[in-house]
């Protein structure tokens, strides 16, 4: 075999042997990324498919209104607040720089209008009008964001306010920072909470429709996929959140999701030198993620996964199934290491509603769990007589002592 060939089939053999075992992180260690840190995440599982310094703390910017949104739209999931509530612009609020909607003090406006401000616009005076609303002032619901992060699991992350900017500019001495890490698990959070991929997915908006002060908004994330009027596609397929950020301390800053055949990847690029550079990182870690891995559907809503005992039910069995599809991305030509389980409560007696939580789908990956989901009753059971409890004991029991029964 000549030389070239020899050479050839070496450095082949080293490619497979390199894309064996630890091929994921071997192959992710070359791309080539501006950010100062980033990280790319399996939004189900949680699975960190690429990073880059993902557990550096770093300045955030206007990602930090992922969590402002987070936390109001619980608050109304929670009937603390609801989205007609109208909220009061305070002096303090009126005040604040960068991207705003230009709030008058004492004007009104509802809390639906401020949160499609906030996740539309980045408007800062309407971010911490929410947090007025919400807590009585930006400070205490500051606390409330880091007491939500600790929940998240989010160890890196300082919130001193609820819009980004950085503490100086608004006359603090405090932190305000995260890692990729932290908001890679604030976004997997965030987007299932009820309208926030729904706001952040807005491509725009328009304030005030009814008087001639009405600013109309763009969103800032370029990415957003869409289809334009003259039918052209724009963005990235797929793409349908999060958040963008940007001040000159941060940098250029996305926070960003894409879902293709149900399988949802969330990426995050902190401190880019440029808009561009943001818009390739992203680019760059998303097409990696879905050139890597391939979605597995485990359940799809409605569709029986298997039956529960019941006991004094007028019947014994219930079939169970989840109320949303369940799947999970894995590395190409690996799904077959999934395995699924359902964990049932303790007792299940009637009466049963239909749609009530009876378990939980347990999904595993080599045995370490990758996804839980609930399981619910597909029908209503409903309490057997005494007299039916009675019949059904009594054939057991002559079942149990007739041979061949």
């Amino acid at each position: 075999m000549p030389i070239g060939y020899r050479k050839l089939a070496a450095i082949i053999l080293l490619t497979i042997l390199c894309l064996s075992g630890t091929g994921l992180t071997a192959a992710a260690q070359e791309l080539n990324l501006s950010a100062q840190a980033a990280i790319l995440m399996e939004a189900s599982s949680g699975e960190v498919i690429f990073e880059k310094n993902m557990q550096m703390p770093l300045p955030m910017a206007s990602i930090t209104k992922i969590m402002t949104l987070v936390l109001t739209l619980e608050a109304v999931e929670e009937g603390k607040a609801r989205l007609e509530d109208l909220v009061t612009t305070s002096e303090y609020a009126n005040k604040m720089g960068g991207s705003q909607i230009w709030l008058e003090v004492g004007e009104q406006m509802t809390l639906e209008d401020l949160l499609y401000a906030i996740a539309v616009g980045s408007a800062n005076d309407a971010a911490v009008a929410v947090a007025e609303y919400l807590c009585g002032s930006e400070a205490s619901f500051a606390d409330q964001m880091n007491r939500r992060a600790q929940e998240l699991g989010m160890d890196s992350t300082v919130f001193s306010n609820a819009s980004g900017l950085p503490p100086k500019t608004l006359g603090m001495d405090a932190e305000h920072h995260a890692s990729a890490y932290d908001l890679a698990l604030l976004s997997r959070h965030a987007v299932n909470v009820p309208m926030l991929l729904e706001m952040v997915s807005a491509h725009e908006y328009t304030m005030r429709p009814d008087t001639t002060g009405k600013p109309h908004l763009y969103t800032l994330n370029e990415l957003l996929d869409r289809v334009l009027e003259s039918g052209r596609r724009y963005g990235y397929p797929g793409l349908d959140g999060i958040k963008t950020g940007m001040t000159s301390e941060a940098g250029y800053c996305l926070a960003a999701t894409a879902q293709r055949d149900g399988m949802r990847l969330i990426s995050v690029v902190l401190g880019d030198p440029t808009k561009e550079a943001r818009k390739k990182d992203t680019v760059t870690l998303l097409d990696y993620g879905f050139r890597l891995y391939e979605p597995v559907t485990i359940a799809r809503a409605g569709e029986p996964l298997g039956e529960a005992l019941v006991s004094r039910g007028k019947e014994e069995k219930v079939s169970v199934s989840t109320k949303k599809d369940v799947t999970i991305g894995v590395p190409r030509g690996r799904k077959d290491e999934l395995t699924r389980e359902i964990e049932w409560q303790k007792e299940l007696s009637a009466p049963l509603e239909q749609g009530e939580v009876l378990g939980e789908l347990v999904v595993k990956r080599e045995g370490k769990e990758v996804a839980r989901v609930r399981v619910v009753a597909d029908a209503r059971v409903e309490r057997a007589s005494m007299w039916q409890i009675l019949v059904r004991m009594s054939k057991r029991l002559l079942q149990s002592i007739v041979p061949g029964r």
